[in-house]
């Protein structure tokens, strides 16, 4: 059976490029692309809210709930278990396996990332886990894209653009918002931009975005009505607000960084299941909003005008009925989130930041203003558009994308009146944290190991190129205990100049030059009397097998040499890399690179 499907697949396959031109495919994928990807999204949803529903229908609003204690676990512990028994790979940071596979693996995302992470994810945040579905849904989309066209045996430039239309195509199918997803893919992960790429992009967003439309309603993500314009008056407190969400992006970041940073150092998944349990669940039981996603959080302070409205994001909790401890509460909140997303991810949960960002910005906007109105330092700010304006300001900081963060949120909450301020906030963020951090909380972690595909159209370019494409492995090895007859033996049998010098178990000693030796290799008197430990010199420099490219750029200006040899982490000699060589291969990936 299996052989008659890949006997029709290649018959297709042939008939497709008799018939359908390449660009005309492209078209066509990128269309199937957006609809698989918005009902991937839509399938994420129904069970994130089918889990939620049935485990907290009959909480009672008015105390703690203790099964607030148990519940995160149980999803994190859950999650865990298919993850690793089940998916036997990691599926966590979704969008930055997407830049991995864009950096290193041509475009190709493996297989069950179409589905790994719905489930995984769905257990996650259902059972309380306090992080985004959406990270997952990209990574899912962008999965589905290069898998469509892996069958299809498209080349992995077509592959990388197809990643870009899933990741598209998930943005604009979970969020309703096709410009986010179109922004949000050029802006965080394509590199090369092109009229020709633009096209399948803007496909799988629409198509994504009308499917969510038909099966959920054209209702915005988020209720949000404009009670009060935006006044001109208020840029000033405006473009401090981005400062502060600036600054609210850089604590995320590091913090995440940091409990990352702990958790990795755990040896075993129950060492991180146990401390990731106790944080989730402490923390999401002292503070109930920190449970799931937090969108009732997000929409209550977008939608609430009195005191009393806003007083009920302490229901469930041990503040409850206390008020005037409202700003303290929000404050708490903003710090300890980025402790239970680390915790949930950490502990063995699948989820992505998102959501997070949205929820640390509303709370951040809404915390600016309502502490301004409240003493009466400035004029009345209207919290409701200053939440609005901070989902945009902290997006913008966490994920260096100030595009995204306007776009996205003036789609999700139909907010465009207030467009002036949401570009003011996302830029002032954005210039913010790029003083400190020059890296998105996605690119970071790539970054670090040099593993980084970046707008820079050369550095791009050197990413994708690696070391043991271009090592030359045609050089004639030499012994130290070889004489200097045996060497011009070995110097006639060889077409190179250079000479490496290993010992019996290939570990590279040093180097002969044909230029050391030329005065004597021909004195036969002098054949017996020289050994090769006498006459070799240490290389200039040593490359190793898994040294970045651009790093290996680096040391060839340092040192100014034209070859230099390449051994393994155990010092064995493995070959040499030449300047022509990378020269010549890096002339063939730009141009493979650059084509439309």
């Amino acid at each position: 059976m299996a052989g008659i499907h890949k006997n029709w697949m290649q018959q297709f396959i042939i008939w497709r490029e008799n018939h359908i031109s390449e660009k005309q495919f492209i078209l066509i994928l990128s269309f199937l692309v957006g609809i698989f990807t918005a009902l991937a999204a839509l399938l994420l949803k129904l069970l994130i809210h089918w889990i939620q529903n049935f485990l907290t229908e009959n909480f009672d609003t008015t105390e703690a709930n203790y099964l607030y204690l148990v519940y995160p676990v149980v999803g994190i512990f859950l999650a865990g278990v298919f993850v690793r028994h089940i998916v036997k790979d990691d599926i966590s940071h979704g969008v930055t396996r997407i830049l991995y596979a864009i950096s290193r693996r041509q475009g190709r995302i493996k297989r069950h990332n179409t589905w790994s992470s719905i489930f995984a994810s769905s257990i996650t945040i259902g059972f309380g886990g306090s992080v985004g579905a959406e990270a997952p849904i990209v990574l899912t989309g962008s999965a589905i894209g290069s898998n469509l066209g892996s069958v299809f045996k498209m080349e992995h430039r077509t592959l990388m653009l197809l990643v870009g239309c899933g990741a598209a195509g998930a943005v604009a199918g979970i969020f309703k918002a096709p410009i986010a997803g179109l922004v949000f893919t050029l802006e965080v992960l394509m590199i090369d931009l092109t009229m020709s790429s633009l096209l399948p992009l803007l496909i799988s967003a629409v198509t994504a975005a009308t499917v969510s439309y038909i099966t959920t309603g054209t209702d915005a993500m988020f209720k949000f009505h404009l009670d009060e314009a935006f006044e001109l008056s208020r840029i000033p407190y405006v473009i401090m607000l981005g400062v502060f969400c600036g600054l609210v992006s850089l604590y995320f970041t590091r913090a995440m960084n940091y409990v990352e940073g702990v958790f990795g150092k755990l040896q075993t998944p129950y060492k991180k299941l146990a401390l990731g349990g106790v944080m989730l669940s402490v923390l999401i039981f002292l503070f109930p909003p920190l449970y799931g996603e937090g969108y009732d959080t997000i929409e209550l302070l977008l939608n609430g005008t009195t005191n009393a409205e806003w007083y009920s994001v302490m229901n469930n909790s041990f503040f409850y009925g206390h008020g005037q401890l409202l700003l303290v509460y929000l404050l708490l909140i903003v710090i300890f989130k980025v402790f239970a997303s680390s915790a949930t991810n950490g502990g063995g949960g699948c989820g992505g930041i998102f959501a997070p960002s949205l929820y640390l910005g509303c709370i951040a906007g809404f915390i600016f203003s309502h502490f301004s109105n409240e003493f009466a330092m400035t004029a009345y700010l209207p919290e409701k558009n200053f939440a609005l304006m901070g989902m945009a300001g902290v997006m913008s900081g966490v994920m260096h994308a100030p595009l995204t963060g306007v776009f996205l949120i003036a789609e999700l909450t139909g907010g465009y009146d207030l467009f002036l301020p949401l570009m003011i906030v996302a830029v002032s963020s954005y210039l913010t944290i790029i003083i400190f951090e020059p890296h998105s909380i996605y690119s970071m972690r790539l970054a670090k190991k040099g593993e980084l595909l970046t707008h820079h159209k050369d550095k791009a370019v050197l990413t994708l190129m690696k070391v043991e494409s271009v090592v030359e492995k045609n050089f004639v090895t030499v012994h130290p205990d070889m004489d200097l007859g045996e060497l011009v033996k070995a110097i006639s049998a060889s077409h190179r100049n250079i000479f490496p010098v290993t010992d019996k178990e290939g570990v590279l000693l040093g180097i002969v030059t044909l230029d050391d030796i030329r005065n004597i290799m021909f004195r036969q008197e002098l054949y017996h009397r020289f050994k090769v430990s006498k006459l070799m010199g240490s290389a200039p420099a040593r490359l190793l097998y898994t040294d970045s490219m651009e790093k290996v750029m680096q040391t060839f200006d340092d040192t100014n040499a034209w070859n230099l040899p390449v051994v393994d982490t155990e010092g064995k000699y493995i070959g040499f890399v030449s300047k022509s060589k990378i020269f010549n291969s890096y002339r063939e990936v730009l141009v493979h690179f650059s084509e439309d």
